[in-house]
């Protein structure tokens, strides 16, 4: 493990909290089992101050166009915290505090706080972005890789969902801003559920977990072999440019998500 890496534990429950590697979450157990795919740039990730791709790369800003990094090209993708060390603000056994001090290439000062919060049945992610100077638009989101297996020989995992509508996805991997019935997998798509995120993966005769979440919006990529993603997000993938949502100094932007788990 690295220096300053963190390590919650409640029941049989351990999470490995990154501050070091983009301020995700490198790890979850549960009695001994790892839940989410490992690697540099997997586990659970924080995106932030955008979620998805931006089109080109490229945002506005009343009359002002921001032009973000192409690290997705055409496209720009998932935000800058991801790529950056987070500072750990504080930590208790099933706790941890972190924080990121939005810099180059986004062009507006703010900061970004996230909680992690352990239970032996839940792992709760809270995240804000707030600014003491100019009012800017941003979104909040989470990319977490659960293992498509567990590793046993057991079956693979399922997702049950019951979203009221997909948003049509361009040849550009962007929505056109048209809405249709929801169309089955496998899926690298964003989904509109208003009653709030609640999406179940399921481990046949292993594990159930829920991912829970008060946003309306969701993305589910389902198309690589080793891991499934369920991304609960403040709007939809170039997001800044459809639905921005403004953090100013009176009101930071704030979002979460809760992941709850049961033994099959």
């Amino acid at each position: 493990m690295r220096n300053g890496d963190i390590t919650l534990t409640a029941g049989d429950a351990e999470v490995t909290v990154l501050p070091g590697n983009g301020g995700r979450v490198g790890g979850l157990r549960v009695g001994g089992v790892e839940l989410l795919r490992q690697g540099e740039r997997f586990g659970c990730f924080p995106m932030v101050p955008w979620c998805g791709r931006i089109r080109e790369g490229r945002f506005r800003d009343g009359a002002t166009v921001h032009r973000m990094p192409l690290n997705a090209p055409p496209h720009a993708i998932h935000g800058t915290a991801r790529d950056a060390a987070w500072r750990t603000a504080r930590t208790s056994t099933d706790e941890a505090v972190i924080t990121y001090d939005l810099t180059e290439p986004w062009p507006y000062p703010g900061r970004v706080t996230q909680q992690i919060a352990l239970t032996a049945d839940s792992l709760t992610l809270t995240m804000s972005v707030e600014t003491y100077e100019s009012s800017f638009p941003a979104q909040i989101g989470w990319h977490p890789w659960f293992n498509r297996s567990l590793g046993d020989g057991g079956e693979d995992v399922r997702i049950d969902f019951a979203p009221a509508w997909q948003e049509e996805r361009g040849e550009d991997h962007l929505p056109t801003g048209h809405r249709t019935d929801p169309k089955p997998g496998p899926w690298d798509d964003c989904f509109g559920m208003p009653g709030g995120v609640d999406v179940t993966l399921t481990w046949p005769g292993r594990l159930e977990l829920k991912v829970t979440s008060r946003e309306e919006w969701v993305v589910v990529y389902d198309e690589q072999r080793e891991a499934v993603c369920v991304e609960p997000q403040t709007g939809p993938p170039d997001g800044l440019n459809t639905h921005p949502r403004l953090v100013t100094p009176l009101e930071p932007l704030e979002a979460s998500t809760t992941w709850t788990w049961t033994r099959l």
